[in-house]
Protein backbone atom coordinates (compact mmCIF):
# COMPACT_ATOMS: atom_id res chain seq x y z
CA UNK A 1 0.00 0.00 0.00
CA UNK A 2 2.76 2.42 0.85
CA UNK A 3 4.54 1.81 -2.49
CA UNK A 4 1.15 2.53 -4.24
CA UNK A 5 1.21 5.71 -2.68
CA UNK A 6 5.06 6.65 -3.19
CA UNK A 7 3.94 5.94 -7.15
CA UNK A 8 1.14 8.01 -6.91
CA UNK A 9 2.92 10.70 -5.65
CA UNK A 10 6.22 10.57 -7.90
CA UNK A 11 3.77 10.78 -10.91
CA UNK A 12 1.45 13.80 -9.32
CA UNK A 13 5.20 15.46 -9.17
CA UNK A 14 6.30 14.30 -12.43
CA UNK A 15 3.24 15.64 -14.11
CA UNK A 16 3.04 18.98 -12.13
CA UNK A 17 6.67 18.95 -13.37
CA UNK A 18 5.78 18.53 -16.90
CA UNK A 19 3.27 21.16 -16.35
CA UNK A 20 5.22 23.86 -14.77
CA UNK A 21 8.16 22.82 -17.78
CA UNK A 22 5.16 23.99 -20.70
CA UNK A 23 4.08 26.83 -18.35
CA UNK A 24 7.51 28.42 -18.53
CA UNK A 25 8.09 27.80 -22.50
CA UNK A 26 4.94 29.16 -22.81
CA UNK A 27 5.95 32.50 -21.09
CA UNK A 28 9.17 32.26 -22.97
CA UNK A 29 7.40 31.59 -26.20
CA UNK A 30 5.19 34.96 -25.96
CA UNK A 31 7.99 36.92 -24.26
CA UNK A 32 9.83 36.31 -27.58
CA UNK A 33 7.17 37.00 -29.67
CA UNK A 34 5.90 40.21 -27.85
CA UNK A 35 9.81 41.22 -28.47
CA UNK A 36 9.55 40.60 -31.78
CA UNK A 37 10.14 43.69 -33.51
CA UNK A 38 7.89 41.79 -36.69
CA UNK A 39 4.96 41.33 -34.12
CA UNK A 40 5.66 44.64 -32.56
CA UNK A 41 5.00 46.12 -36.13
CA UNK A 42 1.99 44.01 -36.76
CA UNK A 43 0.25 44.18 -33.66
CA UNK A 44 0.81 47.99 -32.44
CA UNK A 45 -0.38 49.61 -35.58
CA UNK A 46 -3.70 47.20 -36.16
CA UNK A 47 -4.60 47.77 -32.45
CA UNK A 48 -4.16 51.58 -32.96
CA UNK A 49 -6.22 51.79 -35.91
CA UNK A 50 -9.51 50.15 -34.43
CA UNK A 51 -11.82 52.60 -33.14
CA UNK A 52 -12.64 50.91 -29.60
CA UNK A 53 -9.57 48.49 -28.90
CA UNK A 54 -6.28 50.60 -28.71
CA UNK A 55 -5.85 49.94 -25.59
CA UNK A 56 -4.70 46.45 -26.70
CA UNK A 57 -1.40 48.10 -27.82
CA UNK A 58 -0.89 49.08 -24.39
CA UNK A 59 -1.62 46.07 -23.15
CA UNK A 60 1.31 44.31 -24.05
CA UNK A 61 3.65 47.87 -24.66
CA UNK A 62 4.60 51.10 -23.27
CA UNK A 63 3.84 54.25 -24.51
CA UNK A 64 7.10 54.89 -25.78
CA UNK A 65 7.33 51.70 -27.79
CA UNK A 66 3.87 52.51 -29.21
CA UNK A 67 4.98 55.87 -30.08
CA UNK A 68 8.46 54.61 -31.78
CA UNK A 69 6.36 51.70 -33.85
CA UNK A 70 4.30 54.22 -34.83
CA UNK A 71 6.67 56.86 -35.80
CA UNK A 72 8.30 53.73 -37.96
CA UNK A 73 4.71 53.24 -40.20
CA UNK A 74 3.54 56.04 -41.69
CA UNK A 75 2.49 57.59 -44.97
CA UNK A 76 3.86 60.18 -46.67
CA UNK A 77 0.88 62.85 -47.23
CA UNK A 78 -0.41 62.29 -51.74
CA UNK A 79 -1.31 66.24 -52.31
CA UNK A 80 -0.84 66.07 -55.89
CA UNK A 81 -3.77 67.63 -57.28
CA UNK A 82 -6.07 64.77 -59.26
CA UNK A 83 -6.13 65.70 -63.16
CA UNK A 84 -9.75 65.24 -64.47
CA UNK A 85 -9.25 65.24 -67.65
CA UNK A 86 -7.11 61.75 -67.51
CA UNK A 87 -10.24 60.08 -67.05
CA UNK A 88 -12.36 59.65 -70.19
CA UNK A 89 -15.37 57.71 -69.55
CA UNK A 90 -16.39 54.46 -71.65
CA UNK A 91 -13.10 54.75 -74.04
CA UNK A 92 -12.19 50.97 -72.81
CA UNK A 93 -13.96 49.74 -76.02
CA UNK A 94 -11.18 47.09 -76.98
CA UNK A 95 -10.95 43.33 -77.01
CA UNK A 96 -7.06 42.92 -75.98
CA UNK A 97 -6.43 43.30 -72.15
CA UNK A 98 -3.20 44.19 -70.64
CA UNK A 99 -3.60 41.12 -68.29
CA UNK A 100 -5.56 38.77 -67.36
CA UNK A 101 -7.56 40.91 -64.68
CA UNK A 102 -8.62 43.36 -67.30
CA UNK A 103 -10.22 40.50 -68.60
CA UNK A 104 -11.39 39.00 -65.82
CA UNK A 105 -12.92 42.32 -65.48
CA UNK A 106 -14.42 42.70 -68.65
CA UNK A 107 -16.10 39.43 -69.01
CA UNK A 108 -19.33 39.98 -68.06
CA UNK A 109 -21.77 37.49 -66.01
CA UNK A 110 -24.56 36.84 -68.19
CA UNK A 111 -27.67 38.88 -67.72
CA UNK A 112 -25.64 41.76 -65.83
CA UNK A 113 -24.28 44.34 -67.61
CA UNK A 114 -24.33 46.69 -64.38
CA UNK A 115 -21.31 45.53 -62.49
CA UNK A 116 -19.25 42.37 -62.11
CA UNK A 117 -18.46 40.22 -59.31
CA UNK A 118 -15.05 39.06 -58.44
CA UNK A 119 -13.94 37.02 -55.08
CA UNK A 120 -10.42 37.98 -54.55
CA UNK A 121 -8.18 35.17 -52.46
CA UNK A 122 -4.90 35.71 -50.80
CA UNK A 123 -2.96 32.96 -48.76
CA UNK A 124 -3.88 35.73 -45.75
CA UNK A 125 -6.85 37.46 -47.03
CA UNK A 126 -10.03 37.19 -48.59
CA UNK A 127 -12.47 39.44 -50.31
CA UNK A 128 -14.58 41.09 -53.28
CA UNK A 129 -13.86 43.37 -56.30
CA UNK A 130 -16.94 44.94 -57.97
CA UNK A 131 -16.45 46.38 -61.27
CA UNK A 132 -19.21 49.12 -62.04
CA UNK A 133 -19.15 49.96 -65.55
CA UNK A 134 -21.37 52.70 -65.78
CA UNK A 135 -20.16 55.42 -63.14
CA UNK A 136 -23.38 57.10 -63.40
CA UNK A 137 -24.78 54.58 -61.52
CA UNK A 138 -22.74 55.51 -58.72
CA UNK A 139 -24.39 57.65 -55.97
CA UNK A 140 -24.04 58.38 -52.11
CA UNK A 141 -26.68 57.09 -49.95
CA UNK A 142 -27.24 58.95 -46.00
CA UNK A 143 -28.66 57.49 -43.54
CA UNK A 144 -32.22 58.55 -42.66
CA UNK A 145 -31.29 59.32 -39.46
CA UNK A 146 -28.26 60.95 -39.70
CA UNK A 147 -27.11 62.90 -36.69
CA UNK A 148 -29.52 60.29 -34.77
CA UNK A 149 -28.98 56.91 -36.26
CA UNK A 150 -27.19 55.02 -38.29
CA UNK A 151 -28.07 52.06 -40.80
CA UNK A 152 -26.53 48.87 -42.47
CA UNK A 153 -25.37 49.32 -45.75
CA UNK A 154 -27.91 46.57 -47.03
CA UNK A 155 -30.39 49.07 -45.51
CA UNK A 156 -28.95 51.82 -47.34
CA UNK A 157 -29.07 50.36 -50.36
CA UNK A 158 -32.44 48.76 -49.99
CA UNK A 159 -33.74 52.18 -48.98
CA UNK A 160 -32.30 53.81 -52.23
CA UNK A 161 -33.34 51.24 -54.65
CA UNK A 162 -29.79 50.28 -55.25
CA UNK A 163 -28.28 46.85 -56.68
CA UNK A 164 -24.67 47.45 -54.88
CA UNK A 165 -23.42 48.84 -52.18
CA UNK A 166 -20.01 49.59 -49.85
CA UNK A 167 -19.75 51.63 -46.63
CA UNK A 168 -18.41 54.90 -47.01
CA UNK A 169 -16.95 57.35 -44.14
CA UNK A 170 -16.17 57.22 -40.92
CA UNK A 171 -18.27 58.11 -37.55
CA UNK A 172 -17.53 59.21 -33.77
CA UNK A 173 -18.17 56.12 -31.25
CA UNK A 174 -20.53 57.25 -29.08
CA UNK A 175 -21.48 54.29 -27.44
CA UNK A 176 -18.03 51.86 -27.18
CA UNK A 177 -19.63 50.69 -30.48
CA UNK A 178 -20.88 52.96 -32.78
CA UNK A 179 -23.81 53.46 -34.16
CA UNK A 180 -23.27 55.61 -37.06
CA UNK A 181 -25.09 58.10 -36.29
CA UNK A 182 -22.42 61.02 -36.32
CA UNK A 183 -20.10 61.16 -39.13
CA UNK A 184 -16.92 62.60 -38.83
CA UNK A 185 -15.71 65.47 -41.20
CA UNK A 186 -18.10 66.75 -44.50
CA UNK A 187 -21.01 65.36 -46.09
CA UNK A 188 -21.40 66.86 -49.67
CA UNK A 189 -25.07 65.62 -51.45
CA UNK A 190 -26.43 66.99 -54.65
CA UNK A 191 -23.62 69.53 -54.66
CA UNK A 192 -24.33 70.86 -51.24
CA UNK A 193 -22.98 70.37 -47.46
CA UNK A 194 -25.43 68.80 -45.87
CA UNK A 195 -22.77 67.57 -42.86
CA UNK A 196 -20.09 68.59 -41.23
CA UNK A 197 -18.21 67.14 -38.04
CA UNK A 198 -15.09 67.49 -36.46
CA UNK A 199 -12.61 64.82 -37.06
CA UNK A 200 -12.41 64.08 -40.58
CA UNK A 201 -9.57 61.90 -41.34
CA UNK A 202 -8.16 63.11 -44.42
CA UNK A 203 -9.67 64.57 -47.86
CA UNK A 204 -12.41 64.32 -49.68
CA UNK A 205 -13.80 61.49 -51.63
CA UNK A 206 -16.33 61.88 -54.28
CA UNK A 207 -17.66 62.09 -57.51
CA UNK A 208 -17.93 65.12 -60.09
CA UNK A 209 -21.40 66.07 -62.01
CA UNK A 210 -19.82 64.42 -65.20
CA UNK A 211 -18.85 60.82 -62.79
CA UNK A 212 -15.47 61.66 -62.60
CA UNK A 213 -13.40 60.10 -59.34
CA UNK A 214 -12.57 63.71 -57.32
CA UNK A 215 -10.00 63.33 -54.96
CA UNK A 216 -8.79 66.54 -53.01
CA UNK A 217 -8.33 68.44 -49.53
CA UNK A 218 -9.96 71.65 -50.34
CA UNK A 219 -11.99 73.14 -48.61
CA UNK A 220 -15.61 71.76 -49.67
CA UNK A 221 -17.09 75.10 -50.99
CA UNK A 222 -13.99 75.28 -53.34
CA UNK A 223 -14.77 71.86 -54.34
CA UNK A 224 -17.76 72.00 -54.98
CA UNK A 225 -17.35 75.08 -57.25
CA UNK A 226 -14.94 72.87 -59.06
CA UNK A 227 -17.49 70.32 -60.06
CA UNK A 228 -17.87 68.14 -56.91
CA UNK A 229 -21.45 67.35 -56.09
CA UNK A 230 -20.93 63.91 -53.61
CA UNK A 231 -18.31 62.75 -51.63
CA UNK A 232 -17.53 61.61 -47.89
CA UNK A 233 -14.65 62.82 -45.51
CA UNK A 234 -12.25 60.00 -45.14
CA UNK A 235 -8.62 58.45 -46.63
CA UNK A 236 -5.80 58.08 -47.11
CA UNK A 237 -5.48 58.41 -50.61
CA UNK A 238 -4.10 55.16 -51.81
CA UNK A 239 -3.53 56.56 -55.93
CA UNK A 240 -3.58 59.72 -57.76
CA UNK A 241 -3.44 59.96 -60.71
CA UNK A 242 -1.79 56.40 -61.50
CA UNK A 243 0.76 57.61 -58.44
CA UNK A 244 0.76 55.36 -55.39
CA UNK A 245 0.93 56.95 -52.09
CA UNK A 246 4.54 56.32 -50.02
CA UNK A 247 3.60 53.84 -47.08
CA UNK A 248 6.51 53.35 -44.74
CA UNK A 249 5.75 50.05 -43.10
CA UNK A 250 2.37 49.45 -43.17
CA UNK A 251 1.73 53.41 -42.76
CA UNK A 252 0.45 52.83 -39.39
CA UNK A 253 -2.84 51.20 -40.54
CA UNK A 254 -2.11 48.00 -39.73
CA UNK A 255 -3.63 44.79 -40.85
CA UNK A 256 -7.33 44.85 -40.89
CA UNK A 257 -10.46 44.79 -42.75
CA UNK A 258 -10.25 47.56 -45.36
CA UNK A 259 -13.16 49.14 -47.90
CA UNK A 260 -11.49 50.91 -50.69
CA UNK A 261 -13.27 53.08 -53.58
CA UNK A 262 -11.41 53.14 -56.92
CA UNK A 263 -11.60 54.77 -60.86
CA UNK A 264 -9.76 53.29 -63.66
CA UNK A 265 -9.06 55.84 -66.58
CA UNK A 266 -11.74 54.93 -68.29
CA UNK A 267 -14.39 55.36 -65.88
CA UNK A 268 -14.85 52.43 -64.16
CA UNK A 269 -15.83 52.16 -60.62
CA UNK A 270 -14.08 49.74 -58.14
CA UNK A 271 -15.49 48.62 -54.98
CA UNK A 272 -13.27 46.89 -53.00
CA UNK A 273 -13.96 44.77 -49.64
CA UNK A 274 -11.17 43.31 -47.86
CA UNK A 275 -12.63 40.56 -45.21
CA UNK A 276 -10.32 40.64 -41.33
CA UNK A 277 -10.10 39.44 -38.24
CA UNK A 278 -11.16 35.93 -38.67
CA UNK A 279 -8.52 33.97 -37.86
CA UNK A 280 -8.38 30.31 -39.98
CA UNK A 281 -10.87 32.72 -42.46
CA UNK A 282 -8.89 36.07 -43.51
CA UNK A 283 -6.42 38.36 -41.25
CA UNK A 284 -7.00 41.14 -42.98
CA UNK A 285 -4.84 43.83 -45.13
CA UNK A 286 -2.42 46.51 -45.48
CA UNK A 287 -2.68 49.48 -47.28
CA UNK A 288 0.11 48.03 -49.53
CA UNK A 289 -1.93 44.48 -50.16
CA UNK A 290 -4.95 46.87 -51.14
CA UNK A 291 -2.90 49.57 -53.63
CA UNK A 292 -1.36 45.84 -55.08
CA UNK A 293 -4.84 44.41 -56.01
CA UNK A 294 -6.06 47.95 -57.21
CA UNK A 295 -2.92 47.50 -59.28
CA UNK A 296 -4.12 44.75 -61.44
CA UNK A 297 -7.44 45.89 -62.69
CA UNK A 298 -5.63 49.11 -63.67
CA UNK A 299 -7.00 51.85 -61.06
CA UNK A 300 -5.61 54.95 -61.74
CA UNK A 301 -6.88 57.18 -58.40
CA UNK A 302 -8.04 55.57 -55.15
CA UNK A 303 -8.96 56.27 -51.86
CA UNK A 304 -9.39 53.96 -48.26
CA UNK A 305 -12.73 54.00 -46.97
CA UNK A 306 -13.30 53.17 -43.41
CA UNK A 307 -12.64 49.91 -42.31
CA UNK A 308 -12.39 46.97 -39.89
CA UNK A 309 -16.16 45.96 -38.19
CA UNK A 310 -17.74 48.32 -40.82
CA UNK A 311 -16.02 46.97 -43.64
CA UNK A 312 -19.55 45.91 -45.27
CA UNK A 313 -20.67 44.88 -48.44
CA UNK A 314 -24.40 44.67 -50.37
CA UNK A 315 -25.52 43.00 -53.02
CA UNK A 316 -28.91 42.28 -54.47
CA UNK A 317 -30.53 43.06 -50.92
CA UNK A 318 -27.81 40.45 -49.41
CA UNK A 319 -25.07 41.25 -46.97
CA UNK A 320 -22.39 40.01 -49.44
CA UNK A 321 -18.87 39.84 -47.49
CA UNK A 322 -18.02 38.68 -43.82
CA UNK A 323 -17.30 41.41 -41.50
CA UNK A 324 -15.22 41.27 -38.32
CA UNK A 325 -18.54 41.64 -36.10
CA UNK A 326 -22.02 42.59 -36.20
CA UNK A 327 -22.48 39.73 -38.95
CA UNK A 328 -25.77 38.31 -37.44
CA UNK A 329 -27.77 41.06 -37.73
CA UNK A 330 -26.95 42.38 -41.14
CA UNK A 331 -23.98 44.50 -40.32
CA UNK A 332 -22.74 47.50 -38.44
CA UNK A 333 -24.57 50.60 -38.94
CA UNK A 334 -23.20 53.25 -40.77
CA UNK A 335 -23.86 56.55 -41.84
CA UNK A 336 -23.26 56.84 -45.24
CA UNK A 337 -22.81 54.01 -48.06
CA UNK A 338 -21.66 54.47 -52.00
CA UNK A 339 -24.01 52.77 -53.97
CA UNK A 340 -25.22 51.26 -57.49
CA UNK A 341 -28.38 51.93 -58.85
CA UNK A 342 -29.76 51.07 -62.10
CA UNK A 343 -30.95 54.58 -63.51
CA UNK A 344 -31.11 53.68 -67.30
CA UNK A 345 -34.19 51.36 -65.76
CA UNK A 346 -33.00 47.84 -67.61
CA UNK A 347 -34.16 44.24 -67.02
CA UNK A 348 -33.78 42.78 -63.77
CA UNK A 349 -30.40 41.57 -63.90
CA UNK A 350 -29.49 37.71 -63.41
CA UNK A 351 -29.14 36.17 -59.92
CA UNK A 352 -25.58 36.86 -58.70
CA UNK A 353 -23.74 33.52 -57.56
CA UNK A 354 -21.95 33.65 -54.48
CA UNK A 355 -19.27 30.82 -55.24
CA UNK A 356 -18.22 30.29 -51.13
CA UNK A 357 -18.99 28.74 -48.22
Amino acid sequence: MQKKRKVKLHLRISLFTVFIFFLDLSVITGLIVIHNYRFKSFWIPTAMTTMSHKYLAYTLYNEDEVNKIMSQNYIEKNTEKINLDDIVIGSTGKKRYSNKYEKELFTKDKGNDIYKTIRIEEPKYKGWLIGIYDPSNVELAVSKGLGKYGQSVNKLVLNNDGLVGINGGGFEDLDGWGNGSVPYGTIIQDGEVIWTHSGGSGGLIGFTKEHKMYLTYEKPEKAIANGMVEAVEFGPFLIVNGKTSKIHGDGGWGTAPRSVIAQRKDGVVLFLIIEGRLPGYSYGATLNDVIDILARYKAYNAANLDGGASSTMSIEGKLWNRPSAGGEYGGRTVSNAWIVTNKKNKPALAPVKKDYK
